[in-house]
């Protein structure tokens, strides 16, 4: 556990000060990253008082505000009005700067691509205290290496991004039940033109059941999708009641056995709901915000996050072979998640077109194992991880997976910034 100075300005030349006068730091948002990458001992800079919403053009959707706003804020305020966000990672509890710091993406990757895709500027602090602005015309690459640079070039101050238009707040979902691996991607690949695609997957079947998944297809609904009483009122669902998880669960609780009958249950259940629905957008997009304190059911030891993404043309037999390294293993992922990335060029950014899979596990010694084992083969089969994920990944890995690492720690040195902008990430995967 990384014991952090924090500091929390509350105003631009108070910020100004510390990155002026602190000899290494890194900025945080709402603390959602599972790893390292905002904490720094000497100078975490939490930047949450910087939350206001300063301008919204309605004719284009783009809304101007500072880093610390919360997503789940911002849809509070414009999804009544007609506007959600155009790309959301899986849990609304992120801040501005932290999706633009980790490029997040979403659930409609395959068509809208990452984060990226719809911010048209950010203000960034660098060492100086001089705030620039970016945008994706520029001609340095400091817009580039900022989304998905994990705060490292420099602290972000706002940004404008896009919202999407929407007719209510209600998601039209199809469940499609995959008995195996070749049969998921298959309705993937089915579903090009679907906005939203997403899989719960089963890491522990083999053989003919190796990938079972529940594929969740969805579109925003429009009135004519709604029921009389919906129309009345088509941004209003009723509040649900927020489950917790009060205690640590023991270890024995979360083992292969139990987590074998839990999946089959969900899938079997998931199964019989085949077919299409009307959801609320809560439930599509964020289904663990609404269990609190979800972390305690891996225990008093905490979890480990693994997520990678494979090319297209080796993603088959990529995931084949880490989904039968984590059955052989024998170590169970409660929380397993399937999507198909459309094509994305980028500095830094972790998509490219393909498939990405991220697991939890609970920490054990055999699960350490086995991430080494998935990590070499994600190399294998030409894959990278995700920063916002990752919590012991080594430099040599970072580097094997992606050669794009010289040219981002060129740029963070033509700018000294390696030595000022720093995380406990950044100082072990040697950026």
């Amino acid at each position: 556990m990384l014991a952090a100075r924090t500091l929390q300005p509350r105003s631009v030349d108070a910020l100004r000060d510390i990155v002026l006068c602190e000899p290494d730091m890194i900025a945080r948002g709402n603390g959602r990253a599972y790893g390292d990458s905002a904490v720094n001992t000497a100078a975490t800079i939490d930047m949450r008082r910087f939350n206001r919403m300063l301008a919204f053009d309605p004719a284009t959707g783009q809304l101007v505000a500072e880093a610390g706003v919360l997503l789940g804020d911002i849809i509070a305020a414009f999804l009544p009005r007609g506007w959600f966000p155009m790309v959301t990672p899986g849990t609304k509890f992120v801040t501005l700067g932290g999706a633009i710091a980790a490029d997040v993406h979403g659930k409609n990757h395959h068509k809208d691509g990452s984060f990226r895709a719809c911010v048209d500027w950010i203000d960034v602090m660098g060492l100086d205290g001089d705030i620039r602005r970016c945008t994706p015309n520029d001609p340095t690459p400091l817009f580039d290496h900022t989304l998905g640079g994990m705060g490292l070039t420099g602290i972000i101050l706002r940004a404008a991004l896009r919202l999407r238009p929407v007719q209510s707040a209600w998601m039209r979902q199809t469940t499609i039940p995959a008995p195996n691996l070749k049969a998921a991607m298959a309705a993937f690949e089915t579903a090009q033109d679907a906005t939203y695609s997403v899989a719960w997957i089963d890491c522990l079947p083999t053989g003919s059941h190796l990938g079972r998944s529940l594929v969740m297809l969805a579109e925003h609904a429009t009135p004519s999708d709604l029921s009389p009483d919906q129309k009345l009122d088509p941004f209003q669902i009723n509040p649900k009641r927020k489950l917790s998880v009060p205690l640590d669960f023991p270890a024995f609780c979360l083992n292969r056995l139990t987590v074998r009958a839990f999946n089959a249950l969900y899938y079997r259940a998931g199964a019989q709901k085949s077919g299409e629905q009307l959801v609320d957008w809560d439930s599509y997009f964020y289904p663990l915000d609404a269990i609190l304190g979800w972390n305690r059911i891996y225990g008093s030891k905490g979890f480990v996050q693994f997520q990678c993404v494979l090319p297209l043309n080796r993603a088959d037999s990529g995931l084949s072979a880490l989904l039968n390294a984590i059955a052989k293993a024998g170590s169970p992922s409660f929380l397993s998640v399937l999507k198909r990335f459309g094509p994305q060029n980028s500095a830094f950014s972790f998509p490219m077109e393909g498939y990405t899979l991220a697991l939890d596990f609970a920490v054990t010694p055999q699960t350490l194992a086995l991430l080494d084992r998935l990590d070499q083969i994600t190399l294998d089969h030409g894959g990278r991880f995700y920063l916002a994920k990752d919590s012991r990944m080594t430099a040599d890995t970072l580097r094997a997976s992606d050669r794009r690492v010289g040219d981002f720690t060129a740029h963070r040195d033509s700018l000294g910034l390696q030595s000022r902008f720093k995380s406990a990430q950044s100082e072990r995967l040697a950026l």
